[in-house]
């Protein structure tokens, strides 16, 4: 069975919990500002609903527009259906918690969140590279654009990163659960969470923080690498551009879309892809809202209110045509 390897709580007699297996945790996340709970409730879930329908719009828009039936726009859409199932792993279970104050999360139901988070987190960080890599594709070849993304590309590269997904969650819910859980399981975290979870075991976790370390280190610095290049000869290309409007316009849809992918891989390097990464428990719960709830909520905002394409298609739909659509659009 799963017997306790090297429990770090004081044996006490005759309660034998002490070395039975974990049949539950106490998420202990915010825990401690008692004051601020209906608060956090209402946050989390107003957070969660603005997430839902901005998506969900975004779905709608692209998938009733033929305009935008681009890469460009099939990658959107399915960030979007990403975002929405990546927050529902998270958000309304902690609203709930916050609000009900119902902090017991069950065994299996712990182990389904932090696989199903794990596959969406990472996915989100291929997407967001093939994205880049997409916008560098239409900046930097314009001409060859449609023949490099053609569709059997995109549907291969979706699909990669799912299948990425997949490979790290397995790895990392499969080396999580396989430790030991003795004493109080609580964990100071508002969902399961890797680091977390890790944390409140009483095995030694030394191998498993090298595992965390070398596979979403490498996919973190992986990603980011395509990100930031990408981006980086996308700059080079628009400041060589010879009117100031189009540099003006392709800059401002870049700024847009740079503050996306450095929220993001900031916030998952700070957690994830730096030793002693499950040491600092309440930094990280504060920063864990920032990818699990704040930026699946600010994907539509950022990637579509700044783009002329899809405000004139949400004009259509409305039934109002807007005042002047840009021809150029990112």
């Amino acid at each position: 069975g799963m017997l306790c390897v090297r429990s770090s709580f004081p044996y006490r007699m005759g309660n034998m919990e002490n070395h039975t297996k974990a049949t539950e945790f106490i998420l202990t996340g915010f825990k401690s500002y008692p004051e601020s709970q209906v608060l956090l409730s209402v946050l989390f879930s107003a957070m969660y609903v603005v997430t839902v329908v901005g998506n969900a719009c975004m779905i709608l828009i692209i998938r009733t527009d033929s305009k935008l039936h681009t890469p460009m726009y099939f990658f959107l859409e399915n960030l979007s259906i990403l975002d929405i199932c990546y927050s529902s792993v998270i958000t309304p279970k902690a609203a709930l918690t916050f609000s009900l104050g119902r902090r017991i999360i069950s065994y299996n139901g712990c182990a389904s969140q932090m696989f199903f988070f794990s596959l969406f987190g990472t996915t989100e960080a291929f997407f967001l590279a093939m994205m880049a890599y997409d916008r560098f594709t239409a900046i930097c070849n314009p001409l060859l654009y449609q023949i490099i993304m053609n569709k059997r590309l995109c549907i291969f590269m979706v699909g990669g990163s799912y299948l990425s997904g997949c490979i790290n969650c397995t790895i990392q819910t499969g080396f999580t659960f396989n430790l030991s859980f003795c004493g109080p399981k609580e964990i100071n975290h508002f969902f399961c969470d890797v680091p977390a979870v890790m944390h409140a075991s009483c095995s030694d976790t030394l191998v498993n923080e090298i595992v965390m370390l070398a596979v979403c280190g490498s996919i973190i610095v992986g990603t980011a690498l395509v990100v930031f290049i990408s981006y980086g000869y996308i700059i080079i290309t628009i400041v060589r551009m010879p009117s100031a409007e189009s540099r003006r316009k392709a800059f401002s849809t870049c700024s847009s879309h740079m503050l996306a992918v450095s929220l993001f891989f900031g916030a998952v390097f700070f957690m994830y892809a730096q030793p002693g990464a499950t040491s600092s428990p309440d930094k990280s719960n504060t920063i864990s809202i920032l990818y699990t709830i704040v930026i699946p909520m600010l994907n539509p905002f950022i990637y579509t209110l700044r783009n002329q394409e899809v405000k004139g298609a949400l004009f259509l739909c409305i039934g109002t045509q807007p005042v002047q659509v840009e021809i150029f659009s990112l």
